[in-house]
């Protein structure tokens, strides 16, 4: 049952939804709505971001948000989403794959990637940070010359920090994981010195036994992915994000999920 509280979450949704432009009708378009749902990827360990409910299953935050908009947009219905959890690795592989329709999910935009999806203006920007112990003592990115960082796999991290490495003469070692709990549980036993992902990801495993290094590398522009080919999802997707942003919607759900 549907609570009072997530209907009129909804409701305001699809208020915002049909209150954006409207757009032509193509044939990646007229699949959608004749499936009836939107299916996003879209990550299930960042809190604010995306994020399961251990207790209850639901999935929220932010881009769960930018997810229901755009299914507002498309089906005339913001809960009309099919979300599937993601990770850096897989996420690029069920887009592929036709799985999704788009993911939203801190993918940070890239030329690189640019050549194999469409992506839409940033609706975020951040840089890679670094987590460490507290016990540790570790003052700055310096201090971790010739330790061990955990990152995520498919990540753009390992590469950011590489340069800098190769900047400075420092030597790192780094260790991939599949997940942001798998490096943050590895950081709590000692296997890593160091967790280094995307700033407001890091935010959302901070505790009192961590600090957040003052290092900052790499700015992280977060779009909307879609397959190539799906120009007609894309155009409504980016025209979306452009009138959320120039709306001041953008900043409203950013303050919402207290990541402004």
């Amino acid at each position: 049952m549907i609570t009072s509280t997530i209907k009129g979450l909804l409701g305001a949704t699809l208020a915002l939804a049909l209150t954006l432009p409207v757009f032509a009708q193509t044939p990646d378009l007229d699949a959608i709505k004749a499936r009836g749902v939107l299916k996003v990827g879209v990550k299930v360990d960042v809190p604010k971001f995306g994020y399961k409910d251990a207790a209850t299953g639901k999935v929220d935050g932010f881009e769960i948000d930018l997810a229901r908009i755009i299914a507002g947009k498309i089906l005339g219905d913001p809960a009309k989403i099919d979300v599937q959890g993601v990770t850096a690795k897989t996420r690029g592989p069920l887009l592929d794959n036709g799985e999704i329709d788009l993911v939203i999910a801190t993918f940070t935009v890239t030329e690189e990637r640019k050549k194999s999806y469409n992506f839409s203006d940033p609706y975020f920007t951040d840089g890679v940070g670094i987590l460490v112990k507290t016990a540790k003592g570790f003052k700055s990115l310096t201090d971790l010359n010739g330790k061990r960082i955990g990152v995520a796999q498919s990540a753009t991290t390992k590469k950011a920090i590489q340069a800098v490495a190769d900047a400075k003469g420092y030597k790192f070692e780094f260790a991939e994981f599949n997940s942001y709990p798998e490096i943050k549980a590895a950081l709590d036993s000692g296997r890593v010195d160091a967790f280094s992902v995307d700033t407001a990801i890091l935010w959302g495993y901070f505790d009192k036994t961590t600090t957040m290094l003052p290092d900052r590398f790499a700015p992280q522009d977060y779009g909307i992915a879609s397959k190539l080919g799906n120009d007609g999802l894309a155009k409504l997707v980016n025209d979306t994000v452009k009138s959320l942003k120039a709306s001041g919607e953008i900043d409203k759900l950013l303050t919402k999920w207290e990541l402004k």
